[in-house]
């Protein structure tokens, strides 16, 4: 899924789009757009023409600015609901197939997460070649392309193949996304865009389910890939002809290749600009992997975020088993029980964002109004006891076999937790690191490769452990993890900083 959280990493990146140390280095759209590009763009504006002229985005009209971030979200909101639509009717895949291996049913939706790791590290410099907009519609149509073909697959390799590649289409919006947002808003009017944005990945993995198990139970698996493809096609026919390009550096060259007069044509700059994309490309894929091999403290924030990513599509692949077998729900009732989750998500976002805020300024306050990036810990120290909490409550609740609601209750809590625990990690991470939006991508890719991984042997271990132990043992990893760590990062972490070359 990308999914929730992905939602919360737009934020971040925002943050990062006005940092001016990051926009010269790292060639990342989210962080050259936001500026009106690179510094060898600027170097060709004529005097402050560019933050007047009506072509820049930032002085687009007010409905235009929300047309734009209403259709890029609805691009956003696709395809986090296709990451988990299916989950409730992964039995109905296992009949449909003749899948039998618990792995492989649990690969046919964890699958999705694997190349939605990948797509960003590639769909994000191609949309600083290319820019945004079509890098947004070539991945909602080949998205709704690859989602016939899971409708329409004959057998299990194939329908896996789609799988793998409708994610991998999936992960355009997420990638530019946020960039998008950055390109049209300055930083004091972001927030309601944001929040407007943050919505798909909020509520798309939550209503999902709730949607597919209905669909899945009446008119059968294959028609939830239907209505992926309907919502797709809707987003295209109005975003195709509404949508506009926001990237103002590319804005910028075709206006140059526009030029009558040669003299106002910068020489030699679109072949720069080709020459280099490939380079690009290089760097923005290295340098994440540079950053969780380099730095333990990057290292141990995308860990924790990775473990909870993971534990949270495990829940997705093992919730059909669990609330069909033990508690006898049908596949349509089965869905509601997404909605814990979902729940622990909204409130998260309502409280969890507002108290680590004020948690900041408090602290910055106290500093003299200097704020530092430690300052963002104590609520991931918050969060992060909420996250064992709600597993213990859901595993061992599931175990007894009490009434229904309590293992929801738990994964409401796990939900709170988790959101909670993403938004101060994300942010550290951006406050801390030179090459933050590098930051984040590699915190990214390690939680959808997670994401991916744990569901393939959720149910071997729930056999062997039950609900209760499995559970407990996901808890510990998340208390030796969670909580110490946050807490010696609060205390060392400004002397850590200060002896890495790769932190401001």
């Amino acid at each position: 899924m990308s999914d929730s959280p992905s939602g919360t990493i737009s934020v971040a990146v925002s943050h990062t789009c006005v940092d001016k140390d990051d926009t010269n280095d790292l060639h990342l759209p989210q962080l050259t757009g936001s500026e009106g590009g690179s510094a060898d763009d600027k170097s060709h504006d004529q005097g402050d023409d560019w933050e007047h002229d009506p072509m820049n985005p930032r002085n687009w009209s007010p409905a235009k600015k929300w047309i734009a971030t209403s259709l890029v979200s609805l691009y956003t909101f696709v395809t986090p609901l296709a990451s988990s639509i299916m989950a409730p009717g992964l039995p109905d895949v296992a009949i449909k197939f003749g899948i039998t291996d618990p792995t492989v049913i649990a690969l046919t939706l964890s699958v999705f997460l694997l190349s939605f790791a990948i797509g960003p590290l590639f769909a994000a410099p191609l949309s600083e070649v290319y820019g945004r907009v079509w890098v947004l519609h070539l991945g909602n149509l080949f998205f709704l392309a690859f989602n016939l073909g899971c409708a329409l697959s004959p057998n299990t390799v194939s329908f896996i193949v789609f799988r793998f590649l409708a994610g991998f289409a999936g992960s355009a919006p997420i990638a530019c996304g946020g960039g998008v947002i950055s390109d049209l808003f300055a930083e004091r009017e972001r927030a309601s865009a944001m929040a407007l944005y943050s919505i798909g990945p909020l509520i798309g993995p939550a209503i999902g389910p709730v949607m597919g198990g209905f669909i899945s139970e009446s008119v059968g698996i294959q028609y939830v890939f239907y209505v992926v493809i309907v919502i797709c096609g809707v987003a295209a026919m109005l975003g195709i002809p509404l949508l506009r390009e926001s990237y103002a550096p590319v804005i910028k060259l075709r206006l140059d290749k526009m030029a009558r007069d040669p003299e106002k044509t910068p020489v030699g700059h679109p072949v720069a600009h080709h020459k280099d994309k490939w380079a690009h490309l290089w760097t923005d894929l290295k340098r994440p992997v540079i950053l969780l091999t380099r730095s333990f403290i990057c290292f141990m924030l995308s860990l924790y975020m990775a473990l909870m990513y993971g534990i949270y599509y495990l829940m997705f692949a093992t919730f059909p088993d669990l609330f069909s077998k033990v508690y006898h729900f049908s596949i349509g009732i089965g869905g509601l029980a997404y909605l814990g989750i979902g729940f622990g998500f909204l409130t998260a976002t309502l409280f969890g964002a507002k108290l680590s805020d004020k948690i900041y300024i408090y602290l910055a306050a106290k500093n003299g109004g200097e704020g530092k990036p430690e300052m963002r810990v104590p609520a991931l120290i918050f969060g992060s006891f909420f996250v064992p909490v709600g597993l213990f409550w859901y595993g061992w609740s599931a175990q007894a076999e009490v009434h229904f609601m309590m293992p929801i209750i738990g994964t409401a809590i796990f939900g709170f937790g988790l959101m909670t625990t993403f938004l101060p990690i994300q942010l550290y991470l951006v406050d801390t690191f030179t090459y933050a939006a590098s930051a984040v991508a590699a915190a990214s890719t390690f939680r959808s490769l997670l994401g991916f991984a744990f569901p393939l042997f959720g149910q071997q271990m729930f056999a062997t452990l039950g609900y209760g132990g499995g559970n407990s043992l996901l808890a510990g990893l998340a208390i030796i993890i969670g909580i110490p760590f946050p807490i010696w990062i609060y205390y060392a972490g400004e002397r850590i900083r200060a002896k890495s070359s790769l932190t401001r």
